[in-house]
């Protein structure tokens, strides 16, 4: 494995595992400045929006999210990554479970620290049906 795609799964992985534990400065560690992420049925944002809505959802929810990369492509400093992501998302008060399933879009660039960090991501989460179709 060359070393750049081997730095994108790792940097991949942090994400996921800083977005579980609910822990936004690693997060914001992991982004670019001008990063941008798109959800369905939102307006993008940016880095500055990102804290509000991460730490709305880590209060409502306890977040379960696995990702796994299926492609990843890389050409000088901009990599992409295209994973099918799981979420599950347990009420901290009451209420029913959600879970979530998609596809995810994630560019990363290698800034001039030599650092990987997430630029761009763009998925198609959406509520997984119940057998009885709910």
């Amino acid at each position: 494995m060359h070393p750049d795609e081997q730095a994108i799964r790792d940097v991949h992985a942090t994400w996921i595992a800083a977005v579980n534990a609910g822990d936004l400065a690693e997060l914001q560690g992991l982004m670019t400045h001008d990063a941008v992420f798109m959800n369905p049925g939102s307006a993008a944002i940016g880095p500055a929006e990102f804290p509000s809505g991460f730490g709305r959802a880590q209060r409502q929810f306890q977040v379960r999210c696995t990702s796994e990369p299926r492609d990843i492509a890389i050409s000088g400093d901009l990599a992409v990554v295209c994973s099918r992501d799981a979420l599950s998302l347990l009420p901290r008060e009451d209420g029913a479970p959600l879970e979530m399933a998609g596809d995810r879009l994630t560019v990363y660039r290698r800034e001039r620290d030599g650092k990987w960090r997430l630029a761009r991501d763009a998925h198609t989460l959406s509520p997984v049906l119940g057998r009885d179709g709910d």
